[in-house]
């Protein structure tokens, strides 16, 4: 490599101070821990948004956006590009085994009409969907309770991807063939390798961008169940218990929250009692 192109990657590379003062700011607006471990995985990501702005290097951009006055019009965009959306269909299925061998049938037992279920994090989509197929052939096919969804996520990117509710087939694959077929339509074009979910399952779910950060959560009157999973993993412990405890604050007495498998309360002064593996009960 000549000393030319040496420089010139070195001069596009994310500076420390760069990477502190976005980490500082991402930890603010979201309570997300980058460590500098992720300092290589933000420069990657960031180089889109370099290309976007019409930039020419990531240090010119993060000199435009903290001292050039842009911060507040590029907060989006920044945010939507360091956030990690990991996510799959019947992604950790004993959570799914607990709700309907469990939790459906008793709130059926009670009387329950209709069922308020929120989504947190839903990233593509690919849990309130999921949660979605579930919750329609136990009220279709068991005499189950009707059914809302609400899914939110601070990424307006795969909230867009969410809405549409087009993936590729493989996405798929972990979705039983049973439901994929009811819920799943392929394209008319066999060129297109996608499938879209079906109109009404997409009318069940009402897709918002929410902030775990903010003070309170305006999802309406409280939830019967709340799925947050794999969300907790990014906050550090402080962070942690305040949006578990306003995640509480929104479920009925009784309601149940769903955390990720590898995600832990424990020595958190909450209302919540544990009734299966990451499995919590309002108190």
């Amino acid at each position: 490599m000549s000393n030319a192109a040496r420089l010139a990657v070195s001069s596009d590379a994310l500076q420390r101070r760069d990477f502190d003062r976005i980490s500082a700011y991402v930890y603010k607006e979201c309570g997300i821990r980058l460590p500098p471990a992720k300092m290589t995985m933000i420069e990657g990501r960031l180089r889109r948004r370099v290309r976007a702005t019409g930039l020419s290097s990531l240090s010119d951009y993060c000199g435009w956006v903290f001292e050039g006055n842009h911060l507040e019009a590029e907060r989006e965009h920044l945010l939507n590009a360091v956030t990690t959306n990991k996510t799959d269909f019947f992604r950790e299925p004993k959570h799914f085994d607990y709700l309907m061998g469990t939790v459906m049938p008793r709130l059926r037992d009670e009387g329950k009409r209709r069922v308020r279920v929120w989504s947190a994090a839903c990233s593509t989509g690919a849990e309130p969907y999921t949660l979605a197929m579930l919750l329609d052939v136990f009220a279709q096919d068991k005499g189950g309770p009707d059914f809302g969804i609400l899914a939110t996520d601070l990424d307006s990117e795969v909230l867009r991807t969410a809405k549409r509710g087009v993936y590729p087939s493989s996405l798929l694959d972990p979705v039983p063939s049973a439901l994929r077929n009811r819920y799943a339509m392929k394209a008319s074009d066999p060129k297109r390798t996608e499938m879209r979910i079906a109109p009404a399952l997409r009318s069940a779910i009402g897709f918002a961008q929410m902030n775990l950060m903010d003070e309170r959560y305006p999802v309406g009157e409280p939830m019967d169940i709340i799925f947050c999973r794999n969300v907790l993993i990014y906050f550090d412990k402080p962070t942690q218990e305040k949006v578990v405890r306003r995640l509480a604050d929104c479920l009925r007495p009784g309601g149940w929250l769903f955390l990720g498998h590898s995600e832990s309360i424990t020595g958190f002064d909450l209302p919540l009692k544990t009734v299966a593996n990451t499995v919590f009960q309002r108190i």
